[in-house]
């Protein structure tokens, strides 16, 4: 498929319908792409990935760490993480709703 389109609204209702943190809802060769929730004053279980990653920050507020760096983030906020960096997001004050981007890229043959 050359392009595909996103509502957010049809993104959380299918998040929601799968009772995950995680949805992804893109998966294509060199990118997928998901929907992330953290609940406030919960704890991020996730682990260093084998892609790079970006999260752009749709709600809430808290608090994000990767190697030695701690930043706040809200509405707005923009994250890029190096494959295998140590991350989280702690802090939790408001519900945190994340796009999160990974790069997948291909082996060559």
């Amino acid at each position: 498929m050359p392009m595909q389109a996103f509502q957010l609204d049809q993104l959380r209702e299918a998040h929601r319908t799968a009772g995950q943190l995680y949805h992804e809802f893109l998966r294509v060769p060199a990118l997928n792409c998901g929907l992330y929730v953290l609940p406030a004053g919960q704890p991020d279980p996730q682990q260093p990935h084998d892609e790079d990653e970006v999260y752009y920050v749709i709600s809430g507020v808290g608090r994000f760490e990767a190697g030695h760096d701690d930043v706040s983030v809200g509405p707005g906020s923009v994250l890029y993480v190096a494959t295998g960096e140590p991350h989280r997001f702690h802090s939790i004050t408001e519900d945190l709703e994340i796009l999160v981007f990974f790069a997948s890229w291909a082996t060559p043959a």
